[in-house]
């Protein structure tokens, strides 16, 4: 027998997490059939749970099961076979020919909720998931594990037999729009998914759902760590064993580290990505979630629904990031077709939602966030389109560079303030609100004080916390898989990205993607004249000292200290968080730090850098619209610029579109040589719009601004105790 169980996180305390640490120590010198066998063997049949295949036909559940239940060995159960003409005396195509498909299902359903079976592999049909009432009977029994094969893939199985057997055949309809179809119930019911590509063989499947299974019963492998962590303490101790849903809810680590997945990010085979070079946007990024996130955590059912919601309506582009060519050898990843017109929507239109059904529903919680100028009004419309309940114990604050930030973009986070998400403006630069905030997280006082005085806990919406990160993967891999199912490239050809980066976490992500499998060579990071990374990845040395922020057009990289940058050192240091703790002990105390030669080495296999003048941002921008009619916003125009300089072309390279334009529009305007620039924002954008050679403005941004009148916001000094202040009587306003 194995075990479901749904893990209350919150619930578990530090002993029985110890515990179940132990446990897991041991169970690593257990074969692995060995344990199977023995959790079918050692309990009565009725506590017995089942292996339930699901997928469309001729994925090959027949012969998987029989596979899995000869290693298990164990019942081996085929529903076609077993249940349904043994209950019917006839044929599954005899039935369907005779009685229909409607009633077909209806007499499939009701054979199936009479049926019961314990400690069993057991074949659904392929359409048992389109009867939600046997669908529910079944996954009471068991786990169901979906069997994900392309539909290219059966349509070629079911090509060379004959197929007189699938519910909902009919002249006129293809086979292709009934396998389209039944995507949704398979959607719905799985808790595992086995993407099973090309031609793999039923023997790889089985041993793929086994360790599919492996994983959905040894949740405890899958924690976090402080990137400050030390070697000793990596393995055992309680503080490291969190969960993603605690470190979802926690942001940062309680040494002043970010959490990392303790034993890396998942790696798909070759077989595996070339399996969604037909999907969409949305089918990738529930595989990719699936693999990232536990279903204890968050089952895949529940995932789909986020995700669902994130991406469904939200996004003016039906393929949510569409690659484009520019010139060249040279791809733009278009990042800013979502509400708030940057790249950042792609992590906040779906970090709300899952931020929501993570923490505990005993405890309110504010949300802090600081902003170069993307993220805050990216936040506050992500978490204001939460359910209503929701937003009642979730409120969120922003603190954003007063006089850092474009015209448009303070404009974007007055007007998106809502009943439960509050801009502040302060009089300092964006390193100021990202370190206050941080100091913030680990005032243990403070903080304890918050929880007891008004039971309001503190988390993060900045890339710091985890779940801002895992969503930006999916694009960098999409990217690829739509260049592939384009044909610039055959799968497995390498490419670059040109990425311009200033807190590291949009690069990073990308990083990630290639750990998972995607064929990225270089990761180029493109900065402005706030040139501290490139300076750092050309020579090694990340030395603040005598360095002053320098406002320019492309206010999002307007960065100085790029915390996500730790994420990655604690990756090529080998997990050193000691290393790591010292490295930025030394920047906070210091204002520098030096990487020793070898780790440098492993940086520069991975990443180049260059930074790009203001001159030669607008210069671009121009060149590029008088060759192609196309406009870059000014963080793509510092992208373009250094790819043009640092690309070999021997490959591709993408480049990150990180805004739309009209959020820039002075620097556009000048730019582009059009009109004198007017200070009013609406009034910029509306200049930009009755220039007709030009592509129209961001539709959401402008109905933004029209909206945005006499809103105002809060203003606060660059002064700890101040900003403390402000957070205590937004939780007194808002929660109690």
């Amino acid at each position: 027998m194995f075990h479901i169980r749904y893990r209350p996180l919150r619930l578990i305390t530090r002993k029985s997490l110890s515990s179940m640490c132990l446990k897991l120590m041991f169970s690593r010198h257990v074969a692995f059939s060995q344990m199977w066998k023995s959790w079918f063997s050692s309990h009565s049949p009725v506590g017995n749970k089942n292996i339930i295949l699901m997928g469309p036909p001729g994925a090959g559940k027949t012969t998987v099961g029989r596979i899995v239940g000869q290693k298990l060995d164990c019942p081996v159960i085929d529903v076609d076979d077993d249940v349904l003409e043994t209950t019917w005396n006839m044929s599954v195509s005899e039935k369907l020919q005779d009685v229909g498909n409607e009633q077909f299902l209806e007499e499939e359903g009701k054979a199936l909720l009479k049926f019961s079976a314990s400690g069993s592999v057991i074949s659904l049909t392929g359409s048992n998931p389109m009867h939600s009432a046997a669908m529910r009977h079944m996954k009471k029994t068991g786990i169901v594990v979906y069997l994900d094969v392309p539909i290219p893939v059966i349509l070629s199985r079911l090509k060379s037999v004959k197929v007189d057997r699938i519910v909902g055949q009919s002249p006129g309809v293809s086979l292709k729009d009934i396998l389209l179809f039944r995507k949704q119930f398979y959607k719905r019911w799985h808790d595992i998914r086995v993407l099973c590509g090309g031609d793999i063989a039923a023997e790889v499947v089985a041993e793929k759902v086994l360790d599919a299974v492996k994983r959905y019963q040894n949740s405890e492998l899958e924690t976090f760590i402080s990137t400050r962590s030390s070697v000793a303490g990596r393995s055992m101790e309680t503080d490291s064993c969190k969960y993603f849903s605690d470190v979802v809810t926690e942001g940062l680590a309680p040494d002043g580290g970010l959490f990392v997945p303790k034993r890396g990010l998942p790696k798909l085979t070759a077989g595996e990505w070339q399996s969604l070079i037909e999907s969409t946007y949305i089918e990738r990024a529930q595989v990719i979630l699936e693999r990232c996130i536990h279903p204890a955590d968050i089952p895949a059912s529940k995932l789909a629904e986020i995700i669902g919601a994130a991406y469904g309506e939200n996004f003016a582009c039906s393929k949510i990031a569409p690659v484009r060519h520019l010139a060249g050898n040279q791809f733009l990843l278009e990042l800013f077709h979502g509400p708030t017109a940057s790249f950042k929507d792609f992590a906040l239109q779906m970090m709300p939602h899952i931020f929501a059904y993570c923490i505990p529903r005993s405890c309110n919680y504010l949300v802090l966030v600081a902003t170069s100028g993307d993220t805050g009004s990216a936040v506050l419309d992500g978490f204001s389109r939460l359910h209503d309940a929701d937003k009642q114990r979730i409120a969120v604050m922003n603190f954003f560079p007063e006089d850092g930030v474009s015209p448009i973009q303070k404009s974007q986070m007055i007007g998106y303030q809502k009943e439960n998400a509050w801009s502040v403006g302060v009089k300092s630069d964006f390193d100021f609100c990202q370190t206050a905030i941080k100091q913030i997280f680990t005032n243990s006082d403070y903080t304890g004080f918050l929880t007891v005085e008004y039971g309001t806990a503190l988390a993060a919406a900045n890339s710091i916390n985890w779940a801002r990160l895992l969503p930006q993967i999916i694009y960098h891999a999409s990217a690829y898989l739509d260049l592939v199912h384009q044909g610039i490239v055959p799968f497995g050809s390498p490419v670059d990205v040109c990425i311009p980066t200033g807190n590291f976490g949009n690069i990073l992500a990308a990083l990630y993607a290639k750990i998972m499998g995607i064929p990225i060579r270089k990761c180029i990071c493109a900065s402005n004249e706030n040139s501290v990374l490139t300076d750092f990845i050309r020579t090694g040395v990340y030395d603040l000292r005598g360095r002053k922020l320098i406002p320019t057009f492309s206010p999002a990289v307007d960065i100085l200290k790029s915390s996500n940058l730790e994420r990655y050192l604690h990756l090529i240091a080998n997990e050193d968080g000691q290393l790591v703790r010292q490295l930025y002990n030394q920047l906070e105390n210091q204002g520098h730090f030096q990487l020793q030669k070898d780790l440098l080495e492993k940086l520069q296999q991975d990443l180049v850098a260059g930074w790009c003048s203001e001159g030669d941002c607008l210069a671009a921008i121009h060149s590029v619209y008088s060759t192609t009619g196309y406009i870059l916003d000014t963080h793509t125009a510092v992208a373009k610029v250094v790819a043009d300089r640092l690309q070999d072309r021997t490959c591709p390279v993408i480049i990150s579109s990180t805004a739309h334009y009209s959020k820039f529009a002075p620097a556009i305007l000048r730019a582009l040589r059009i009109a004198e620039i007017k200070q009013n924002p609406l009034s910029q954008l509306h200049l930009l719009s009755s220039y007709s050679p030009l592509p129209p403005v961001h539709c959401g941004l402008l109905e933004t601004l029209k909206k945005t009148g006499s809103e105002d916001h809060q203003v606060c000094a660059a002064d700890m105790s101040m900003l403390m202040s402000r957070i205590e009587t937004l939780i007194q306003n808002h929660f109690m």
